[in-house]
């Protein structure tokens, strides 16, 4: 095993520190492994997000002006204990309620839905909302079903600009919400990742192998094909997205996500091709995002995220952002 640390145990402390140290806008705080805004504003609704570790850029990577206000960072594909999300809450909390954004994982919403009670004996305002945006799983009302995937950072960033510019929380978790419906992500997985503290694989693919509708932590996915062309890949994955969703003569935001390793000519050549495939659907591309914004550590592959977008998602999307992980500037 080949990695820039000092010690497995220590990964998310001294990750922290760095992130604190790297940008003196954020706080770290020690202990809850929490990442904070240092410009709190009064009376406005605060956003926390978070999960397990290994992410990078999400979730703490995303704390800033026009998005989140708190991030909690779990050990590496763990998530958050209570503790650690309450301190987030209570970081994030300004007098107008806090809205929590979590990812479809049994654990997460678990530790999320238990902090919100926790918050709310301590009389903050708290409510949430879960991101399922993974076409890969099948959706279902009796168990976890859809998993949360790089569709998330959309919702931070439509739920962030709402909450900047002063809507009340149930109107941001409404903005947030509606992002939830309109997104759609499905992924690829070329090569594992290595965590940590295990040293070795979490799963194994041949050398022609490659596995369609991983997650994000290395869950299983849909099949298995051999390596094809960009273009094939991109097939595979709007077609899915695309069957699962209607974006027939819509606008929408596209989210060419890279899993950690790799490079950026192949996620620009894969947003050549899922753009092309759109253009002859009739769909227009209004903003594009390509890069990493929610990895797997160092595993290989992508993800291809479409939002569709009305004039209030719009004017959301385009709405300023500072963050380490994420810069927008108004068209």
């Amino acid at each position: 095993m080949k990695k820039l640390i000092n010690n497995p145990d220590h990964v998310v402390t001294e990750m922290l520190r760095g992130i604190e140290k790297a940008h003196p806008e954020l706080t770290y705080h020690e202990g809850f492994e929490v990442i904070s805004r240092k410009d709190k504003k009064t009376n406005k609704v605060g956003l926390v997000s978070g999960g397990g570790s290994g992410h990078e850029p999400a979730h703490a990577g995303y704390v800033g002006y026009g998005m989140l206000d708190a991030a909690v960072s779990g050990n590496v594909f763990a998530s958050p204990s209570p503790d650690r999300i309450v301190k987030g809450i209570e970081t994030a909390n300004s007098g107008a309620g806090v809205l929590l954004i979590i990812k479809n994982y049994s654990g997460d919403i678990m530790n999320f839905e238990m902090s919100k009670d926790i918050a709310e004996m301590q009389g903050i305002e708290v409510d949430y909302v879960v991101v399922k945006d993974d076409v890969a799983v099948e959706d279902s009302t009796y168990s976890a079903g859809r998993r949360g995937i790089a569709g998330t950072v959309f919702v931070h960033k439509i739920a962030g600009a709402k909450a900047e510019m002063g809507g009340s929380l149930s109107e941001v978790k409404a903005a947030a919400e509606k992002t939830i419906q309109n997104v759609r992500s499905m992924g690829m997985a070329m090569a594992p990742c290595i965590l940590p503290g295990v040293g070795k694989p979490g799963f194994t693919l041949g050398e022609d192998e490659v596995e369609i509708g991983m997650g994000i932590h290395g869950e299983p996915g849909v099949f298995h094909t051999n390596v094809k062309s960009a273009k094939a890949f991109a097939e595979i994955l709007v077609e899915k997205i695309l069957a699962d969703y209607d974006y027939s003569d819509s606008e929408v935001a596209v989210m060419i996500n890279g899993l950690g390793s790799t490079p950026l000519m192949e996620l620009y050549i894969m947003y050549n091709e899922v753009e092309s495939l759109l253009k002859e659907k009739n769909i227009k591309v209004y903003r594009s995002f390509v890069g990493n914004y929610m990895t797997a550590l160092e595993m290989s592959g992508c993800s291809v995220s479409l939002l569709k977008l009305d004039d209030e998602l719009k004017t959301l999307l385009d709405y300023e952002a500072n963050t380490p992980g994420l810069k927008v500037r108004s068209l």
